[in-house]
C-alpha cells in the first residue's frame, strides 16, 4: 500500500511541478500580470497631468506583488490561528481612525504612522471574510438562522465603524465580502428574500440618515442632467468619454476628455472611461475578458479546495473581486450611483492594490498547498 502511494507521489505533477514548489498558480499569475500591464498602459496616458504617477504606481504594484508571493508561501491552516487576532486588531484600528485619523476627500479613513499612511478599512476586506469562513467552517452547513445572525453581527461591527467615517464605497465592499461567505455557507433563499424585503422597507430611514453628498450622488444617478455642472458632471463627462471612443477608440494618449481635464478622477475611480475613450469597445471587451478569466480561475480554485474554510474563503475573495469590477464599471457607465470604488488592479492607488494582490496570494496558497489524496 505504501509503495503504491509513493509511486503516486512520484508520478503526480503536483509534487514535482516548479510552480507548485514556489506556490504560485501560473495561469492566475499570468492573467493578473496582463491585467496590471493593461492598467499601467492606461495610467501612462494620465501621466502627463501628474508627472511621476506611473512611476509611483509601478513601485506600489511591485511591493504588492512581492507581498502576494510571500503570502502564497503560507499554508492556509495558519490563517485560522491568526484570524480572530487580525479581526480584533482591524476593529481597534478602525476605532483609532475615528479618533485621530486623517481626513481625505471628506472621509476620516486614513491612519498616518509617519513612515506609512494607510486605510485600516482595507484590512477588513481580508480579515472579515477570513473570520466568517473560519466561523462557518466550524459549523454544519447549510448554516442555521441563528448562525447567520451571528455572521451578520460580525459583518455589522466593522461596517458601522467604516460608515461613520463616512466611506460608503468601502462599507459596501466589506459588507459584500461577508455576505458572500453567508451565501456560500448555504444561507436559505427564504432568509435572503426576507433580508432584501427588510432592506427595501428601510430605504426611507436610510435616506434620512445619509449625508447630503451621498443623497446628491443618488439624485445625480437618477437624473444627472438636472445638475450638469455640479453633481451630475462626473457621470455626464464619463458617458461622453466612453461613447466617443467608438469601436477602436481615439488611440493611446489621444483621449480628449481626460487630457483636457474634462473628466474628473481620470486615473482613479473613472479610469474605465479613459480606457473606453482611447481603446474603444474592443479595449473594454479585452479588459472584461481578463476579469472574467480571473474570476473563473478563482472559482475553480474555490471548487477544488479540500476543506470548508478554504472553499468559503476563496469563493468570497474572488466574488468580492468580481463585485469590485461590477460596481466600478456600472458607476462609470451611469448604471449605478457613484460610490468611490476603484477599478481593481487598473485604478491608481496603493492600499487597494496591496489588499487585492494579498487576497490573490491567499488564493494561490489554497491552490498550491493542496495535499495529494489517494485511496
Amino acid at each position: 500500500m505504501f509503495a503504491k502511494i509513493n509511486t503516486l507521489h512520484r508520478r503526480d505533477p503536483l509534487h514535482h511541478n516548479f510552480w507548485n514548489r514556489i506556490h504560485l498558480d501560473p495561469l492566475l499569475l499570468t492573467l493578473l500580470l496582463t491585467l496590471i500591464s493593461l492598467g499601467l498602459v492606461v495610467l501612462a496616458s494620465s501621466d502627463a497631468q501628474d508627472p511621476g504617477l506611473l512611476h509611483r504606481q509601478i513601485i506600489r504594484i511591485s511591493l504588492a506583488l512581492f507581498l502576494m508571493v510571500v503570502i502564497a508561501q503560507i499554508p492556509v491552516r495558519y490563517y485560522t490561528l491568526a484570524v480572530p487576532w487580525l479581526y480584533a486588531i482591524g476593529i481597534l484600528l478602525l476605532i483609532v481612525v475615528l479618533i485621530i485619523g486623517d481626513i481625505s476627500n471628506g472621509a476620516q479613513s486614513w491612519l498616518n504612522l509617519g513612515i506609512v499612511r494607510f486605510q485600516p478599512s482595507e484590512i477588513m476586506k481580508l480579515t472579515l471574510p477570513m473570520l466568517m469562513a473560519y466561523y462557518f467552517s466550524q459549523k454544519q452547513l447549510p448554516c442555521s438562522f441563528m448562525e447567520a445572525c451571528v455572521g451578520l453581527v460580525l459583518i455589522a461591527i466593522p461596517c458601522l465603524l467604516i460608515a461613520k467615517q463616512p466611506d460608503l464605497g468601502t462599507t459596501t465592499m466589506i459588507a459584500a465580502s461577508g455576505c458572500f461567505v453567508l451565501f456560500l455557507a448555504g444561507l436559505r433563499w427564504r432568509y435572503i428574500i426576507g433580508a432584501l424585503i427588510c432592506v427595501g422597507a428601510l430605504i426611507p430611514i436610510l435616506w434620512n440618515v445619509m449625508h447630503d453628498y451621498q443623497r446628491g450622488r443618488v439624485l445625480a444617478f437618477l437624473n444627472p442632467e438636472s445638475d450638469p455642472l455640479g453633481k451630475g458632471y462626473q457621470i455626464i463627462q464619463s458617458k461622453i468619454a466612453i461613447g466617443s471612443g467608438g469601436l477602436f477608440g481615439k488611440g493611446w494618449m489621444n483621449g480628449t476628455q481626460s487630457h483636457l481635464e474634462f473628466l474628473p478622477e481620470a486615473h482613479t475611480d473613472f479610469v474605465f472611461a479613459v480606457l473606453g475613450e482611447e481603446f474603444g469597445l474592443f479595449g473594454a471587451l479585452l479588459m472584461l475578458l481578463l476579469y472574467a478569466c480571473i474570476v473563473l480561475r478563482g472559482l475553480y480554485i474555490s471548487l477544488s479546495a479540500q476543506d470548508t474554510f478554504s472553499r468559503l474563503l476563496a469563493g468570497s475573495l474572488i466574488l468580492t473581486f468580481c463585485f469590485y469590477a461590477f460596481i466600478n464599471i456600472g458607476m462609470v457607465m451611469g448604471l449605478m450611483p457613484v460610490v468611490g470604488v476603484p477599478l481593481p488592479l487598473i485604478s491608481y492607488g496603493g492600499t487597494s492594490v496591496v489588499t487585492l494582490l494579498a487576497g490573490f496570494g491567499i488564493l494561490m496558497s489554497i491552490q498550491t498547498h493542496r495535499k495529494l489524496l489517494a485511496d
